[in-house]
């Protein structure tokens, strides 16, 4: 009797050491979800369905997108999952249009991504001129764009916009937050600015002085200062004229005094219009006291 007592408790050990059923399925499900184990089943898998594609012709592109929506499946619950996105070489203003454009959420298959896709979708944002898209595993998207560098503010028509180098606009970008961009005006200005203003950066006094570059039927550029002078240039060898304005403020620091307009059109001559002395304004007369105030 307490020989067969013990068998039964051994028995019973034995069946009690032994997982449940449920127990061994979540179990087998860790394993075969790892990502290694995925990364490798997976590999398998596509082979295979290359090799439908092959044998099959067009309807091996069906099978190959069911595999690829199960493929995605268990990439996903392996971790593969898109957490979070950087944004690099994007000013702060930038990013968010972006992130906006790029149109990947929490939670989507990383490797499931058409990166080709993204990128394009990145490179048809204003502020963009051309972007990489990488994929860092288990969870994260970089977007690495090179920004066009805004060159100034363009007015025509009413519209205004802020334009590149090559003066193309960026609609995203308001021009509220660039007045520290030159403001170009007139048709073509937009397509000519980057011609010119190379050569006025490199003469801070007068772009400290400038107001607004105006250009005019499409030929040549006016300079409209903030204390109302102007200056027009030539539609040929805007530096060479502009060396010999800065001759003359060396000499007559004309910068400094005003003008009402200084014309440069003529390669031989300066012709300067002085601005007209202000009016002068008669001093006020006092009136005669009246008989209750003189007594």
């Amino acid at each position: 009797m307490r020989g067969g007592t013990r068998g039964a408790s051994q028995t019973k050990a034995k069946t009690a050491a032994k997982p449940a059923p449920r127990a061994r399925a979540a179990e087998a499900d860790r394993v075969r979800l790892s990502p290694a184990r995925v990364l490798m089943l997976s590999g398998g898998v596509l082979t295979l369905a290359l090799a439908a594609v092959l044998l099959t012709g067009g309807r091996g592109a069906h099978v190959v997108q069911m595999v690829q929506t199960g493929v995605d499946g268990h990439f996903g619950q392996a971790g593969f999952q898109v957490r979070a996105v950087h944004v690099e070489g994007a000013s702060p203003m930038a990013r968010a249009d972006i992130i906006r454009a790029a149109g990947v959420h929490d939670g989507q298959p990383l490797l499931g991504l058409d990166l080709a896709e993204v990128r394009a979708r990145v490179e048809k944002v204003g502020w963009v001129q051309e972007a990489h898209v990488v994929r860092l595993l288990p969870d994260t998207l970089v977007l690495s764009v090179k920004e066009r560098r805004q060159l100034a503010v363009w007015q025509h028509r009413g519209r205004t916009v802020v334009i590149d180098a090559d003066g193309r606009p960026i609609p995203e970008a308001d021009p509220g937050r660039f007045s520290a961009l030159p403001l170009v005006v007139g048709a073509g200005g937009d397509q000519h600015a980057g011609e010119i203003l190379p050569i006025l950066v490199q003469r801070p006094r007068l772009m400290a002085r400038m107001e607004a570059l105006v250009r005019v039927d499409d030929r040549r550029w006016d300079l409209r200062l903030k204390d109302g002078g102007l200056i027009q240039l030539p539609a040929a060898d805007e530096e060479a004229a502009l060396m010999r304005l800065e001759t003359l403020d060396l000499r007559s620091r004309i910068l400094d005094l005003g003008f009402e307009r200084i014309d440069l059109r003529n390669p031989d001559t300066i012709a300067v219009r002085p601005r007209a002395p202000a009016p002068l304004t008669a001093p006020a007369e006092t009136p005669a006291p009246t008989p209750a105030e003189d007594a």
